[in-house]
């Protein structure tokens, strides 16, 4: 097996292959029938195809001349991005002239969301004053937290998460390909765990792998650091109908096997609340709780006591009524 990351193994190269983003991948295409584009937000949730679709864009813009240095930079939070380097660097770049057979440079911001409000106003004049040479792609995963004068120069892409089964066909390309089998059960739970986020599924499927060659659900679980949903419905029910050593004695069995945070915990039980068969009040009065907890357990509480706490107070709602 190759070393390389699988998420960057497969990363898809062309347009073609980006999932789930139908009417998006149709508008950049005619960007680039048309060798004319603004410049562009690339907004939404982690995992979703944002960098891969700028980097496919400017794949099949330019071709071979991609590997040109001064055809195109890529630019992530992790660079050094303060005022200073969107003065020089950003701009030196975005203000020399594209090769000839170039209609113009493309320069990708990636998560342009975590540049400062300085930065941002720098870079504004600079997209309007070189947009001739150099057009811009901003991602991020949040749009609000880009400024509104730069948002009124882009056009705002939306990403959608990614459907569960385009996750699904995707995660069986991989195990077909890496050749490892993964049980139905087991593609099930990486759609769980990864929430819509296709990279996140696949880092899992990979750290799975180096357990096992058969993945299953309980493996998925183990590695994610998450508990499998009917295990949450258990303790919940447990505790609902007014049983509480039971619900403490289920929990310590859980954090036990899973090694489980106590913020996790709290998460899956928050998923878990609206897939019981209870009345509306109670899940109210449960929501409530559970942000209580949340909020303890921000500031620094004990975990054991404050969950412990947190299902004698579920064990309450049972007794008032």
């Amino acid at each position: 097996m190759s070393n390389r990351p699988w998420v960057e193994k497969y990363r898809p190269r062309t347009l073609n292959d980006v999932v789930n983003q139908v009417g998006i991948i149709k508008r950049l295409k005619q960007f680039i029938k048309d060798k004319s584009m603004p410049h562009l937000i690339f907004a939404g949730p982690a995992g979703t195809g944002k960098t891969t679709s700028g980097l496919a864009l400017v794949r099949e813009l330019y071709g071979v001349k991609m590997s040109i240095n001064n055809t195109y930079l890529e630019l992530n939070a992790s660079d050094a991005r303060g005022i200073d380097v969107i003065r020089t660097y950003i701009k030196d770049f975005a203000k020399a002239k594209p090769p000839l057979d170039i209609p113009y440079k493309i320069l990708i911001l990636d998560e342009a969301d975590n540049m400062t409000s300085p930065a941002q106003q720098a870079l504004r004049r600079t997209m309007e004053k070189y947009t001739k040479n150099c057009r811009m792609i901003l991602i991020c995963n949040y749009s609000n937290k880009i400024i509104p004068p730069i948002q009124s120069r882009c056009v705002v892409f939306r990403f959608s998460s990614i459907s569960n089964e385009d996750i699904k066909v995707r995660i069986k390309l991989i195990a077909q390909k890496e050749n490892i089998k993964v049980t139905p059960n087991g593609i099930n739970a990486l759609i769980d765990v990864s929430r819509g986020d296709l990279r996140r599924s696949i880092n899992y499927l990979q750290s799975c792998s180096t357990i096992s060659k058969e993945i299953d659900q309980d493996s998925v679980f183990r590695v994610a650091g998450e508990i499998p949903p009917d295990r949450i419905r258990e303790i919940l029910k447990t505790a609902v109908q007014g049983k509480l050593q039971l619900s403490i004695k289920l929990l310590k069995d859980i954090t036990n096997n899973y090694g489980l945070s106590g913020r996790n915990f709290i998460k899956n039980i928050h998923n878990e609340i609206y897939n019981l068969d209870i009345s509306e009040i109670t899940k109210i009065e449960l929501s409530k709780i559970l942000a209580e907890f949340e909020y303890r357990l921000t500031q620094g509480a004990t975990e054991d006591i404050q969950l412990q706490a947190l299902l004698a107070k579920i064990v309450l709602l049972h007794h008032i009524k």
